[in-house]
């Protein structure tokens, strides 16, 4: 199996080449989105509606059919989160609070909700989200970064009520580095559900979960995709999962390196990386190291079968039609090996959720330290969509305010646009306080 990787080798000499990059870009489109209409897409709409119409039973009959998890009552306990806390190791709890402190002080550096007053009388006001719904994937692994990179920006935005849904796929149950997590950040209101159906309840709550304003944070295509369905009854940070990673890399990279980091994302299953360089001889190398890396994996069959489905290693004539691929493949993470022109290059660079720039920057110190969220647009979304901060967190409301004079000064233009566009009344709104 590991020498079909052979065919993730893509040169500019490549028969079909175009075609070939054309197929690596839509199968990562394919791995974030359902197709309309298709039976994935009918599937997820009727697990939505089974949770607007049934409530608990149905999210307990999904639980029981996706996780093998029977359960009795959906919200953990407080207790329960309180005795996670205390069971911590005391070095990774010292760990968690300096990654909670780097991104909160990062995240308050970038905020801007803060209400202006401008000189025409008009201004803005932020409102934090009253109510978020935070996804935080489950495993037999816990994934206790993800409650920070969504919990503090939120924290810091002011929000008031945070939701956590995580499936019970920890002996039955959530586990228990993410419940000490909570505990940590306040947060108390925890439930053992995950998937579409959980993204379900948050947006149309039920007997015991009441529905929230947003919900932000990573997952697979179900998660994603039952967010996009429900948003705008709901907001959304944006479509986050599942992963992937496009290098950009000449001949001073380490092919050792770079081979490290696609298998770093490749290994989520699905997950996607992608070498996009000018250097032939790299590419010859990165490839070689990454069938070496790939065979020591726990999960090695399955990390080769997303090489082979969502990766590739693409050689340009130059560097300069790799920055302009790779602003059109808009990934998620975007890492820049290119020794002293990795600014440079990483200054053209104008679609991706987040760039890491130099040898020394792998995407798990994004993932887990520097500050900046994780949670970020895939799917090519980042042409369009940012990565998750503070700011998202927050609402704003214009204000307007007129005088009397300010109102008889503008009143016959705006008048006059009224009746342009046949609205009498709102001519009329302004032309009674004339009268007067």
């Amino acid at each position: 199996m590991i020498d079909k990787l052979d065919n993730i080798l893509i040169s500019s000499s490549t028969p079909q080449w175009n075609q070939k990059l054309r197929d690596l870009h839509q199968a990562l489109k394919d791995a974030t989105y359902f197709a309309p209409g298709g039976d994935r897409h009918k599937k997820l709409m009727e697990i939505l509606a089974a949770v607007k119409m049934r409530g608990d039973a149905a999210l307990k009959e999904y639980t029981s059919r996706f996780d093998s998890v029977e359960l009795n009552e959906l919200l953990v306990p407080t207790e329960k989160l309180a005795e996670a806390h205390k069971q911590l190791d005391s070095q990774l709890l010292d760990d968690l609070r300096k990654a909670i402190e780097n991104v909160k002080s990062y995240q308050q550096e970038i905020f801007t909700g803060q209400d202006k007053q401008c000189s025409n009388g008009c201004g803005v006001k932020y409102t934090p989200i009253a109510r978020v719904g935070l996804c935080v994937p489950g495993a037999s692994a816990p994934l206790p970064s993800t409650v920070i990179m969504t919990a503090v920006p939120a924290i810091v935005a002011g929000v008031k009520e945070l939701v956590v849904i995580s499936p019970p796929r920890h002996n039955g149950d959530i586990h228990p580095v993410i419940l000490g997590l909570c505990h940590e950040l306040d947060i108390s209101e925890v439930y053992r559900i995950g998937g579409s159906q959980a993204v379900a309840a948050l947006a149309y709550g039920t007997e015991t979960i009441k529905p929230v304003d947003m919900i932000v944070g990573p997952g697979n295509q179900w998660v994603q995709m039952a967010k996009k369905e429900v948003f705008g009854l709901v907001g959304i940070d944006s479509v986050a999962g599942p992963s992937e990673v496009l290098i950009i890399a000449n001949s001073n990279a380490n092919p050792a390196w770079v081979a490290a980091d696609m298998l770093s994302q490749a290994e989520h299953g699905p997950g996607s990386a992608v070498l996009f360089t000018d250097s032939q001889e790299l590419a010859n190398a990165a490839l070689v190291e990454l069938k070496q890396q790939v065979s020591q994996l726990s999960r090695a069959d399955e990390t080769i079968e997303c090489l082979i489905k969502f990766s590739g290693i693409v050689v340009f004539d130059n560097i300069d039609d790799v920055i302009t691929r790779a602003n059109y493949f808009a990934t998620e993470h975007l890492q820049i090996q290119c020794g002293e022109n990795s600014k440079a290059v990483a200054a053209k660079i104008k679609n991706a959720g987040a760039i890491f720039i130099g040898d020394y920057t792998p995407v798990a110190t994004g993932d887990y330290w520097a500050g900046p969220s994780h949670t970020l647009p895939t799917g090519t979304s980042s042409r369009f969509f940012s990565p998750l901060s503070s700011n998202d967190f927050v609402k704003s409301s214009s204000l307007i305010e007129f005088d009397k004079n300010r109102l008889s000064q503008n009143a016959e233009s705006i008048i006059r646009l009224a009746k342009t566009e046949g609205l009498d009344a709102h001519a009329n709104s302004v032309k009674t306080r004339q009268q007067q």
